[in-house]
């Protein structure tokens, strides 16, 4: 009986399951780039607002701190987008007459909400907490980028569950001062221009209770009050000063920090920061 296929046929036939494995392995590798890429992420798009505002030109340019419009931020889930009044205090005065503002002046005049269009919008099923980001020393510009830089607001991070996984399983890199909360340009210690840090006794948010200073407190004589003083030792400095309300002198402790890695562990042991498996578990964002 006479071959139904050809003896090529075997080959042609391996060449197509080799062929059908790189279809499938270069299609995957297209769909997760695309799912990476701006167009799905809207990395860097700058979307078109109602009124063109500039943080640029507000917080570089003017000095307005972050909780001037964003009032929630160290006390709720959202920063909050700022009403209508938090413009109008200022432009009731300057720029009056100016086109570019006449949909400050219909919402003010109206009542309606200004229609932004928000740039760092998670999705529904995310749960994040804004409040206790900052409280435990996230600055903002460790989400937002360099917001005092931007004439047009937009997503400088991918803000993906990768992107923010990257951040719970190291917090240290990303940690400061709450002194240093709402500076744009930190770029943490190093030999050129150490840190100086000390456990304080203050209550409140947890990063309160640490004080970082940026000159040498045996030489410039800043001292922070603590109630127990950490015993002299290697990078540490110590000194006196009244303690709180109680009329008393305590000993105060610092420890130089001349790298980001160093300060952050030792932020990590005093804000109380999560173990990176408990950071990372998926009830952390997912509720």
């Amino acid at each position: 009986m006479a071959q139904v296929f050809d003896r090529s046929s075997n080959a042609l036939a391996r060449f197509s399951l080799v062929l059908t494995g790189l279809i499938v392995i270069s299609l995957g590798v297209a769909l997760d780039q695309l799912q990476r890429s701006p167009w799905v992420t809207r990395q860097g798009q700058r979307p078109d607002q109602p009124i063109p505002f500039s943080h640029k030109h507000h917080v570089e340019g003017l000095g307005l701190q972050c909780q001037y419009c964003h009032v929630q931020v160290e006390k709720a889930a959202y920063a909050g987008i700022p009403p209508t009044k938090t413009c109008i205090n200022c432009h009731a005065q300057i720029w009056t007459n100016a086109q570019l503002l006449e949909p400050v002046r219909q919402s003010w005049a109206t009542g309606a909400s200004i229609q932004w269009i928000r740039v760092h919008d998670l999705p529904d099923y995310v749960y994040f907490n804004h409040d206790i980001h900052v409280n435990k020393g996230i600055g903002c510009a460790s989400c937002h980028g360099r917001v005092d830089e931007m004439p047009l607001m937009y997503q400088q991070n991918t803000l993906q569950m990768e992107w923010c996984l990257n951040c719970h399983r190291n917090p240290a890199v990303n940690l400061r001062p709450v002194a240093e909360i709402y500076n744009m340009a930190w770029a943490g210690p190093s030999s050129d221009k150490p840190v100086w840090c000390s456990s304080t006794t203050k209550g409140g948010a947890t990063a309160q209770n640490v004080s970082c200073v940026s000159s040498d407190p045996g030489k410039n004589g800043v001292e922070v009050a603590s109630l127990e003083g950490a015993p002299e030792g290697p990078g540490k400095t110590k000194s006196s000063t009244l303690g709180p309300l109680m009329g008393v002198t305590v000993p105060a402790s610092y420890q130089k920090f001349t790298s980001q890695a160093d300060l952050g562990k030792y932020l990590t042991s005093q804000y109380h920061i999560r173990t990176p498996n408990e950071l990372s578990s998926c009830e952390t964002c997912h509720r």
